[in-house]
């Protein structure tokens, strides 16, 4: 039998061609998509990739030359991948500047945004609610954020060519341009300018009590006011805001996290190491009226709800890694979010179960750190009391800068659109000092801010709780009445329920029981 030359080529069998649409690709030119449809065609056009068509099947009947020419091909439009349209402006913003992020930035992103200060106001909410209802709905809550992160995780390049650096414009894809900015905008805001300004009173309150284990009765007669301690806080927020970008405080996310991690586990293991208080009772607090023992629980589920935090961040997070057809941003992203969660599961549920085993309902409304400060002042040497609140300062540093910058981000596009052109050095750090400065001065003009953890816990909700489960059904588009529809819609409509009972709560108690969760009272 003769040997067929390698460049002959053979006949290949007309197969019927499915109907293939075409979307646009970055050059302007036209590229097919399968469309999916009902029979054997359908598995092939959801399937399809950019580099579907250079298949063993088809690279077979072509001769050497041309199989090498397009395999070539088909590597380097894998390493393109996805036929990504980008946005030029991108390159100029601080959340997408640096696309070299990985698992491990991921992993330190995450665990800085997902835990901080709120998880030190738990045992506050089991003591409303006791043993069984604060075990079950601290874990329902875990978990149920757990998959709200990864739905916004598989979420984040969802529509081939797209990809949704920032939650707004996930929830615009889903809701639209304009339903999209109104559900998303106040939460999304506030989780960040709000949570900014939280920090800068916390932060200021915990530099003056750590001044004043250190200086103790060696201290001068006119000692730094609170506002003042406010006002060293921000200077040094301002100072580390300097740096350029999201990849770029990566270091001071881990800093962040490993400080919340040894500052967490030294409060409950310094607070059960301690004996109890006399008098202790682990009954839940039960108020005057039962509508404001209603509202005091329901406010201690918000505190609960706040106490999860990081989802207005999650796209951002992702946005700084690259993203390939061989190696999508959601692979490292998801990677670094499990480790993150572990160790904020690790943190959290120590922190309540152990801080509440501790004080029982006498926890005092600031929480365990409070508690600690009231009950065993004399009782722990005041080097680790100082240490522990020095980290406290420090995780607050650290987490301030992962949630300015958004705010940072939003300034900048603002210019960058308008002048076509992107930020200097100097236009750059004056926006970071205006930020810095308007939340201090919301915060000296709102001091209780802070307090307000079961109200907006109810309020920024929906962001981890409610609308991932949305934008699932709306992007993904699950068969209609199918488990996973029923699922997705039946969770998103519960956590706008729960947004709202809690809100009512949290209003009705500071209203009517005068609950004011001040975290660290100065004296």
């Amino acid at each position: 039998m003769e040997e067929r030359p390698e460049t002959e080529l053979i006949s290949i069998p007309a197969t019927p061609r499915a109907s293939t649409p075409e979307i646009l690709t970055p050059s302007g030119q036209r590229s097919p998509r399968g469309l999916a449809s009902t029979g054997p065609a359908s598995k092939e056009a959801k399937s399809w990739t950019p580099t579907s068509f250079i298949s063993p099947r088809f690279l077979s009947p072509i001769g050497t030359p041309m199989k090498r020419v397009l395999v070539n091909m088909k590597g380097y439009l894998e390493e393109v991948g996805h036929l990504t349209k980008l946005n030029p402006q991108d390159a100029w913003l601080p959340i997408t500047e640096s696309r070299n992020g990985n698992a491990h930035y991921a992993a330190f992103h995450n665990l800085n945004a997902g835990f901080g200060f709120q998880a030190l106001v738990l045992p506050v909410a089991f003591s409303f609610l006791g043993w069984s209802w604060g075990i079950i709905s601290l874990t329902i809550a875990y978990f149920w954020q757990l998959y709200t992160l990864w739905i916004l995780v598989q979420l984040h390049e969802a529509v081939p060519g797209k990809r949704y650096n920032r939650y707004v414009e996930l929830a615009q894809a889903a809701f639209g341009d304009r339903l999209g900015v109104w559900l998303a905008l106040f939460p999304t805001v506030y989780l960040s300018a709000g949570t900014a300004t939280a920090l800068i009173l916390i932060g200021g309150e915990t530099m003056k009590l750590f001044f004043q284990i250190v200086c103790g009765p060696l201290c001068s007669s006119n000692p730094l006011t609170t506002v003042e301690w406010y006002l060293v806080f921000t200077s040094l927020c301002i100072v580390l805001s300097q740096l350029p970008n999201l990849n770029s405080i990566a270091g001071l996310s881990l800093v962040g996290a490993v400080t919340a991690i040894i500052y967490s586990t030294m409060a409950w293991i310094l607070s059960v190491s301690q004996q109890r208080p006399p008098l202790i009772s682990y009954q839940p607090i039960s108020l005057s009226s039962p509508s404001a023992t209603l509202s005091s629980f329901l406010n201690a589920l918000g505190i609960i709800a706040f106490a999860f935090r990081g989802h207005n961040l999650v796209l951002e997070i992702q946005a700084t890694m690259p993203s390939t057809f061989k190696h999508p941003a959601h692979v490292p992203m998801w990677k670094g979010a499990k480790f993150a969660y572990c160790f904020i599961a690790m943190c959290l549920f120590p922190v309540a179960i152990g801080g509440f085993w501790a004080y029982g309902n006498l926890m005092p409304s600031g929480g365990i750190l409070n508690a600690l400060y009231a009950f065993h002042s004399h009782d722990i040497p005041r080097g680790l009391l100082a240490m522990t609140f020095l980290l406290v300062v420090f995780n607050c540093l650290s987490s301030f800068q992962i949630y300015s910058m958004p705010a940072f981000d939003s300034f900048e596009a603002g210019y960058t659109s308008r002048t076509n052109r992107p930020c200097s050095i100097w236009v750059r750090s004056g926006f970071r000092v205006f930020f810095g400065f308007v939340s201090f001065f919301i915060g000296v003009a709102l001091p209780f801010l802070s307090s307000l953890a079961g109200l907006l816990g109810g309020l920024t909700l929906p962001v981890t709780f409610a609308y991932p489960c949305f934008m699932w059904v709306l992007i993904k588009k699950p068969t209609k009445y199918s488990f996973n529809w029923y699922f997705h819609w039946t969770l998103g409509w519960l956590g706008v329920a729960f947004s709202l009972a809690f809100s009512i709560g949290g209003i009705w108690s500071i209203v009517n029981s005068g609950l004011k969760l001040k975290f660290f009272k100065p004296n």
